[in-house]
């Protein structure tokens, strides 16, 4: 047998071994060193709040409702509330800024930039994850303001589509097609509605399945975008989470997400990183037992090796640097506080 043909059998079982669990991995950061990435983040966070209460987001030079939901979910993700602590009149602060640039039909937009129903479904599942915690002055505006969202969010899913686009969202409230990546911030928001007693029907979350199991390619592996594209990692982080949260964990999809998962890991230069580590970190914790075990050492040591020393995070991809560091950050602190489970959406 030749040196080279050694290895590649070598490889091979190697490959074997790690798609089916069986070499552990390594233990990655531990949670005083996760804690203490948390804490320098949310730092960073507080002191790059704007004057009116609200978050940057450099494409669109200026305040976003999207950015100042991430920020304020990072707060209470890591066990800050609303009015107490260190914290706590931030917090305030950036949900005011949020529900005072509701527009008259439920939009929760404050700038006009790229797919404004991203800022409305962070926004909204913001105020989902944030209505109970309140001070009472606050508490009848969130919940007025979510009410109003979560109907633009039901009202825009039946838009008339091709039969392909059915049961999703895009960029707009009239979008007339869906895609995965909007759509998973709708259902996240829809979720976390429902558990709090909004009135979500049963039919809206089935559509939007059947939405989503379509965007997993005939053979089952992984996510893609829209129907019919190619699947990526991020992608399928996204998918993973979005059935998840519609009771859909034990479906062949989740399943084959999850080991598509295990064999793709995200890097830190991949395009729309960060947007894939709060998905991907979500969905694995959710898993629970090997899938977790195994994902968490790659999942968050990539993130802690890319932690600036004022605590922030910067995108290493074209797509995601036009964001800023608010949002990279915010959602670097979403992904690494998932054992936490302050956040009612991380719960299993």
């Amino acid at each position: 047998m030749t040196g080279r043909v050694f290895r590649i059998q070598i490889w091979a079982c190697l490959v074997v071994s790690l798609a089916a669990g069986s070499l552990s991995a390594a233990p990655g950061p531990t949670e005083a060193e996760v804690d203490d990435a948390i804490v320098r983040a949310l730092r960073y966070l507080a002191q790059h709040q704007q004057p009116a209460g609200g978050w940057n987001v450099d494409a669109f030079g200026g305040e976003a409702t999207s950015a100042t939901s991430l920020a304020v979910m990072s707060f209470l993700a890591a066990g800050h509330t609303p009015g107490e602590g260190p914290y706590g009149e931030a917090i305030n602060r950036g949900v005011q800024f949020v529900i005072d640039r509701q527009e008259q039909n439920g939009l929760l937009v404050s700038r006009r930039g790229h797919g404004p129903f991203y800022d409305h479904g962070i926004s909204t599942l913001m105020l989902a994850e944030v209505s109970g915690m309140v001070p009472e002055r606050q508490a009848v505006q969130v919940r007025k303001s979510l009410e109003k969202a979560i109907r633009l969010i039901l009202a825009s899913q039946l838009i008339p589509k091709p039969a392909n686009q059915r049961g999703g969202w895009r960029y707009n409230p009239v979008s007339a097609d869906s895609d995965l990546s909007v759509t998973a911030w709708q259902l996240l928001a829809l979720r976390a509605a429902k558990d709090i007693g909004c009135d979500v029907p049963a039919e809206n979350i089935d559509l939007a399945v059947d939405y989503v199991k379509r965007c997993s390619p005939p053979n089952g592996r992984g996510f893609a975008y829209q129907p019919g594209t190619s699947p990526t990692t991020v992608l399928t982080g996204t998918g993973l989470l979005a059935l998840q949260v519609c009771g859909q964990e034990d479906c062949a999809e989740v399943h084959r997400a999850a080991e598509y998962l295990a064999l793709r890991p995200l890097r830190y230069r991949e395009p729309w990183y960060f947007y894939g580590v709060y998905y991907t970190s979500v969905g694995m914790y959710k898993r629970g037992g090997d899938d977790w075990k195994n994902a968490r050492p790659l999942l968050f040591q990539e993130l802690m090796n890319n932690q600036l020393p004022d605590g922030s995070w910067q995108s290493g991809n074209q797509n995601e640097a036009p964001w800023g560091r608010i949002y990279c950050t915010a959602m670097a602190v979403l992904a690494l506080s998932v054992e936490y489970e302050y956040l009612p959406i991380y719960q299993r």
